[in-house]
C-alpha cells in the first residue's frame, strides 16, 4: 500500500479537517455506484478509504509518523518491542494472517462519513463490513440507471400538471412536475432503474417542453401576438384571450396601436420561489385587404400627425 498521505493528496501537516475533505473528494469521485465499469476506480476508493481509516485515527497516525507502523496498519518490526507505543507486539492487535485491524475492516473510521456523503448507504455489507478482510470486502453495486426523455405540453409546463411515465418494466408511474421547470430539466426516480446486488438504479427523466401555436416562452414570462381588428383598436373593445388556464377577457383602450404590451400578472411558469412570470400580449391590427368602405373612409380621412419626425436624418 502506498503512502497513506500520497493516497489522500494531502501534505504530513494537514489537519482532521484536510483529511476528511480528501477523503470525502475521493470516495465520491471512485465509489462502485458511480464506477460500476471501471474495477480500478475500485481499487482506489478501498486505497482511500484504509489510508483515511489509519489518518483519521490519531494513535494511528502518530504510530505511522513515527515509523511505528506501516501504510496498511501493521508494525514496521513488530518482534522489536517498540510498536505499538512501546508495549511490544499485541497479537490482539491483529487480525488472522497477522493483518492488523486497519487493514481488516474496510470500513472502518468511514462509516461515519457515509451517511453523509451517499446517504447513509455504505458500500461495505455484510461481513465485509467489520473484519472480514479483503476476502470479505464486497460491494453493493446498484442496478444501472435508466434515462427516459418525457415530452410535456406548453400547457401542462405552465400549469404543473401530474405526467404518466411508463417504465421498461412496463409499470406506469404518475410524476409532479417541479416549479423551475424548463427543457433538459431532470428528474430522478429513486430505485425506479435496473435491478442489481445492492438495489435498483434510479430513472432519470429528462424533460422536453413541446412548442405551442400561439405561445412562447420568455424566461417565467409566457408570450402571445393578439390579432385584433381595426373597429377593435379605434373605439375600444373586451377581446377574448387565451392564456395557458384558459380563456380570460383583455380590455383594450380606444385608439391603440399595433405593437402595444399588456401585461396579465401571474399567469407565466412557476418559478422556484413559489411565484409566477406574467402573460405578456403584444396586439396586432389585422386590417382586411381588398375592403371597399375601409378604402373610401381612408380616401375622406387624413391624419394630420407627423408620426415619423423622430426618424427624419
Amino acid at each position: 500500500m502506498r503512502d497513506p498521505y500520497s493516497v489522500l493528496g494531502v501534505p504530513r501537516s494537514a489537519t482532521e479537517a484536510d483529511i476528511k475533505k480528501a477523503f470525502r473528494k475521493l470516495a465520491k469521485d471512485n465509489h462502485p455506484d458511480r464506477n460500476a465499469d471501471d474495477p480500478k476506480a475500485l481499487e482506489r476508493f478501498k486505497e482511500a478509504n484504509l489510508a483515511y481509516e489509519l489518518l483519521s485515527d490519531a494513535a494511528k497516525r502518530g504510530q505511522f509518523d513515527r515509523g511505528e507502523i506501516g501504510p496498511d496498519g501493521q508494525p514496521a518490526n513488530p518482534f522489536a518491542g517498540g510498536g505499538y507505543s512501546g508495549g511490544g507486539f499485541n497479537p490482539r492487535d491483529f487480525g488472522a494472517g497477522g493483518r492488523s485491524g486497519a487493514g481488516s475492516d474496510f470500513a472502518g473510521a468511514a462509516d461515519d462519513l457515509f451517511a453523509d456523503i451517499f446517504g447513509g448507504r455504505s458500500p461495505f455489507g455484510g461481513s465485509g463490513a467489520r473484519g472480514g478482510g479483503e476476502r470479505g470486502f464486497r460491494t453493493q453495486v446498484r442496478g444501472p440507471d435508466v434515462a427516459y426523455r418525457l415530452t410535456v405540453s406548453f400547457v401542462d409546463a405552465v400549469q404543473l400538471n401530474p405526467q404518466r411515465v411508463t417504465l421498461r418494466s412496463g409499470q406506469a408511474i404518475d410524476i409532479k412536475l417541479p416549479a423551475g421547470l424548463e427543457s433538459g430539466k431532470q428528474m430522478r426516480l429513486a430505485g425506479k432503474g435496473e435491478p442489481g446486488p445492492g438495489g435498483n438504479g434510479d430513472a432519470i427523466v429528462t424533460i422536453e417542453i413541446a412548442a405551442h401555436r400561439a405561445f412562447t416562452r420568455e424566461g417565467d414570462d409566457v408570450r402571445l401576438i393578439l390579432p385584433i381588428k381595426l373597429d377593435e383598436a379605434v373605439q375600444g373593445a373586451k377581446v377574448r384571450t387565451p392564456t395557458a388556464e384558459g380563456m380570460v377577457s383583455l380590455s383594450i383602450p380606444p385608439g391603440t396601436s399595433s405593437g402595444r404590451m399588456f401585461r396579465l400578472k401571474g399567469r407565466g411558469f412557476r418559478k422556484l420561489n413559489g411565484t409566477r412570470g406574467d402573460q405578456l400580449v403584444t396586439v396586432q391590427i389585422d386590417i382586411p385587404p381588398d375592403h371597399d368602405e375601409l378604402k373610401a373612409f381612408a380616401e375622406r380621412f387624413v391624419d394630420p400627425r407627423n408620426i415619423r419626425a423622430t426618424l427624419d436624418g
